[in-house]
């Protein structure tokens, strides 16, 4: 096997673990917010446990990338994928880090009634997921245009955490019960993770412009 076959592949495999670590965030963020929907300190818990795993994964393919770049010198594109896995895989990290705190939430809230029905959070969560997915599929096509798109999605999700934040902020302000008001303002925290999750899905659209352009857009 030639030098440079050798090094595709393993850019290829970098390429797989990106994919395998961006599909582990995007169950993790679902469970986060199911774990909260349910109450279910067990399914939070998972989630806690499952962020030493993807933090083993991010440090895995940056130590890849790290290797690649100062073995084999690539030049231009491949250079330009390699540095944009190690951005991505950051984002990804950090998108675990805040379903870790969603899931934290609801050890905190407990069996406790919740204040309202959960329907905004989870609309919020399947659109950021969404947005996760569709961001990391168009790395799998180096499709700027596709990129650009989900970028574009991160507005509704603002919108949605704004009307979500008034709603809560409404109940905060008529209601006496410590308690209830405290578990308003956790609400609050776990759609503000939500909408961070989005932002970070942005990022990710940023770099696949990069990545396919080679220029820098600011799309968020």
């Amino acid at each position: 096997m030639t030098s440079r076959q050798q090094f595709h592949d393993e850019l290829d495999a970098l390429h797989r673990k990106l994919l395998e670590m961006g599909s582990l965030v995007e169950d993790v963020v679902r469970e986060s917010v199911d774990s909260l929907a349910a109450r279910d300190t067990t399914v939070a818990q998972r989630v806690i446990d499952t962020d030493d795993r993807l933090d083993a994964m991010e440090l895995e393919i940056e130590r890849g990338c790290i290797h690649l770049i100062a073995l084999q010198q690539p030049m231009a594109a491949d250079l330009r994928l390699l540095t944009t896995i190690l951005k991505i895989i950051t984002d990804l990290e950090r998108m675990a880090d805040n379903a870790v705190n969603i899931a934290e939430i609801t050890l905190r809230i407990g069996d406790q009634e919740l204040v309202k029905p959960l329907i905004d959070i989870p609309k919020m969560a399947e659109a950021s997921v969404a947005m996760v997915h569709d961001a990391l599929q168009a790395v799998v096509d180096k499709n700027a245009t596709a990129a650009r798109a989900v970028c574009a999605r991160d507005d509704m999700v603002d919108r949605m955490y704004a009307d979500l934040f008034d709603e809560l902020v409404g109940i905060m302000k008529s209601d006496t019960d410590p308690e209830r008001v405290a578990q308003c303002a956790n609400l609050m925290f776990a759609a503000r993770f939500l909408e961070r999750i989005a932002d970070h899905a942005v990022n990710v659209g940023e770099r696949v412009v990069y990545l396919v352009t080679g220029k820098r857009e600011k799309l968020g």
